[in-house]
């Protein structure tokens, strides 16, 4: 599987158990908290989170590489 994507999966994973692990420890009793009052929309709200994170991370990870290939094409072939 293609490294991308099981970084993607790895953050919704942690996104989606971190949103539950909230509404289940934290929550909202009283209802009135948007989010935070059912366990369904507080794990959706996590997921998002976790995977705008993890796709924050895979784009700094292919900007690391990126840049390391060009300085290392600059070293090789000095102008």
């Amino acid at each position: 599987m293609n490294k991308n994507i099981l970084i993607i999966l790895a953050g919704l994973l942690i996104g989606g158990l971190t949103g539950f692990s909230y509404w289940y420890f934290i929550g909202c009793d009283t209802g009135t908290c948007a989010i935070t009052s059912n366990w369904s929309t507080s794990t959706l709200y996590g997921l998002g989170m976790g995977g705008l994170g993890a796709s924050i991370v895979k784009d700094s990870i292919a900007s690391r590489k990126a840049k390391k290939e060009q300085q290392l094409n600059q070293t090789e072939n000095p102008a």
